[in-house]
């Protein structure tokens, strides 16, 4: 079930604990541009289609990465693209969206996400797994 766009921005405002809704906006269009270098084929296309359709187009037209990004390198990423980010405030912008991407998708669409990134991933969805 694909979410609106309101109440997804809704939920990575209030994760986030952001002011305004422009600013979860800009934290998931940085995030889901780069999680969409990282993701390929029905995996990607599953999860665009849960997502709203402005932030599905996104993630099937994402920045491009010349590797796959270790989640720390992810974070320092975002931070290049979020105007006045740091690591820490980052990591939250991450988090918050990553973590409203998870309730979209469910656990089943959420492990074959994670099969195609790097190790630690989990925890930036906010779903530690099992080592």
């Amino acid at each position: 079930m694909t979410l609106r766009r309101e109440a997804f921005l809704d939920h990575v405002k209030e994760r986030g604990e952001y002011d305004t809704v422009e600013e979860a906006e800009r934290a998931a269009r940085v995030v889901l541009a780069l999680l969409g270098a990282h993701l390929v084929g029905e995996v990607r296309a599953q999860l665009a289609a849960r997502l709203p359709e402005d932030f599905a187009l996104i993630l099937l037209n994402p920045l491009q990465s010349a590797e796959p990004l270790s989640p720390e390198r992810f974070v320092r990423a975002a931070a290049a693209w979020i105007e006045g980010a740091t690591e820490q405030t980052v990591t939250w912008d991450v988090s918050a969206v990553l973590s409203t991407a998870a309730d979209t998708v469910g656990d089943d669409l959420l492990k074959e996400i994670l099969l195609q990134l790097p190790r630690g991933y989990d925890l930036l969805f906010g779903r530690p797994q099992p080592t």
